[in-house]
């Protein structure tokens, strides 16, 4: 099981390859993606809970909503967002626009300022 502070090393790594311009969009939105992913797995570890797998996001946030409380709907979704509906379109295909970047990295801005909350 991964400590917190290694949930926040990944998170590190993937936030600065989000943050390459050099890096193609599909790339910087799978990096951005991941650093969310693993931001807020640090967060459910300050409760001793690990998430392991992107797809358990919504599901372990609902059973534990101690780790967001009041706004743990408000990260799944933002997350939920980023994984089923942006994030395809730069994965599997060509069919994003630039909105579609700016998108994503405001829901991952939202994400990223909850869980610094959480953090402290």
């Amino acid at each position: 099981m991964a400590t917190q502070g290694q949930y926040l090393a990944q998170y590190r790594d993937f936030k600065r390859g989000s943050e390459l311009e050099a890096n193609p969009p599909q790339l910087r939105v799978e990096a951005v993606f991941l650093a969310s992913f693993h931001l807020i797995d640090a967060c459910a570890a300050r409760r001793n809970v690990h998430i392991n797998k992107h797809q358990r996001v919504r599901y372990e946030l609902e059973r534990n909503s101690v780790i967001f409380g009041e706004r743990t709907e408000e990260i799944w979704l933002a997350f939920q967002d980023i994984e089923s509906r942006l994030r395809p379109k730069f994965v599997y295909g060509k069919s994003w626009k630039p909105k579609d970047l700016q998108a994503v990295f405001e829901k991952a801005a939202r994400i990223e300022r909850i869980c610094q909350k959480v953090l402290g």
